[in-house]
């Protein structure tokens, strides 16, 4: 009985499973030809027209119009250049225009560290006669004051190559030995020799800076260097006025205010300038003495000496050094007997230097005939 209920178990089971089969892959082939499934949005067409032909059939669609032929302009070009030349003359302009805003160095430096340090501006390898071409008119040569020790001609030998195709020719001078002054007092003879530009440089950074900064003030004129100075009255005659030693910017503001232009300012007196609030007796006399003092100063001419010895009878000591001997002790006196500095003495103090300046500025011709005079009275005494 257990054995028929196990076959009878057996049985059930096989017919409850199912069976799932697999298609070969020609009958999978062969049934995706036969049917045919409609175009998706997964699978598109093979070509943009083919997708978009139905809208030739549109009644929105005309078809274009005909183009003229375009072989006369492709044969000369507007310019009369052929066409396969255009994109070359293109290709030459940019490249220019590249080695232009680039510096040009020479196969001569190809190792040369210095190169690792120019790093702000573009720069390429050219055959050109300069070890570096920093503009139409402008070169430099390096040189290493080591090199220079072990080749001494070597610089003037690559200046003499140069002629004069250069309006500035600069050597760009290493110094990387530590004994300077005879090998670099020999580069500068050259370089001005040769009206070359000679900069010193104590490392190969600073190398590089000089060579970059050549080159981006090339096209730039040369008053960019120049300070700029503000166009109004009031600047301008803050920065003459504070020139002056002690004179402040509040100083000046008070003098233009007061007599409203520099020439009024030179024209004044010092009783005026001190009548000014805030501008003291140090002041008043720098003012004054700043417009009023001659540009060159004058020196007393002493008298030619004759070439005949003079007599043992003569006085060694002249009339003109008297007199000088007298001024510098009278001015000694009056320097000890001259009280603490006030605004009144200050004022009489300078009036009085003035005065003595201009008797001296008349004196010099009364003392060439004083001198003369004396120089025959001891001529007779000798011949007598």
């Amino acid at each position: 009985m257990e054995d028929e209920d196990r076959v009878q178990n057996t049985e059930s089971s096989q017919k409850n499973k199912t069976v799932i089969k697999i298609p070969s892959f020609q009958e999978v082939i062969e049934s995706s030809q036969s049917k045919s499934t409609p175009p998706s949005l997964f699978a598109p067409s093979k070509t943009f027209s083919q997708a978009f032909a139905f809208v030739k059939s549109s009644e929105f669609y005309s078809p274009p119009k005909p183009q003229k032929p375009l072989t006369q302009g492709l044969e000369t070009g507007p310019s009369g250049v052929p066409p396969s030349s255009a994109p070359t003359n293109a290709v030459a302009s940019s490249s220019s225009s590249q080695r232009r805003n680039a510096i040009l160095v020479s196969n001569r430096q190809k190792g040369n560290p210095l190169l690792k340090h120019i790093r702000n501006v573009r720069w390429e390898f050219a055959d050109i006669i300069c070890d570096y071409l920093l503009g139409q008119s402008s070169c430099a040569l390096y040189l290493s004051l080591r090199y220079h020790l072990l080749h001494p001609d070597y610089l003037y030998y690559r200046i003499r190559e140069l002629q004069k195709n250069y309006k500035l020719r600069v050597v760009l001078c290493h110094v990387d030995v530590e004994d300077v002054v005879k090998p670099l007092l020999e580069v500068t003879k050259t370089a001005m020799l040769h009206e070359c530009t000679l900069l010193c440089a104590w490392s190969l950074e600073e190398c590089g800076r000089y060579l970059e900064t050549i080159k981006v003030y090339e096209n730039k004129p040369a008053d960019i260097i120049q300070g700029q100075m503000d166009t109004d009255y009031l600047s301008r005659l803050n920065h003459a006025l504070t020139t002056v030693r002690h004179v402040n910017k509040t100083d000046v503001v008070t003098l233009g205010t007061t007599f409203g232009s520099l020439a009024h300012v030179m024209d004044v007196s010092m009783e005026d300038l001190a009548r000014c609030p805030g501008i003291g007796e140090r002041k008043v006399k720098r003012l004054y003495d700043t417009f009023h003092e001659p540009f060159k100063r004058v020196v007393a001419s002493r008298p030619a000496v004759s070439e005949s010895s003079p007599p043992n009878n003569a006085e060694p000591c002249s009339v003109t050094e008297d007199k000088e001997i007298k001024d510098t002790e009278e001015e000694n006196k009056r320097r000890k007997k001259e009280p603490e500095p006030t605004v009144k003495s200050a004022l009489s103090a300078a009036f009085a230097k003035y005065a003595d300046r201009v008797k001296k500025k008349k004196s010099p011709e009364l003392k060439n005939g004083d001198t003369s005079v004396s120089m025959e009275a001891e001529a007779e005494k000798g011949k007598s």
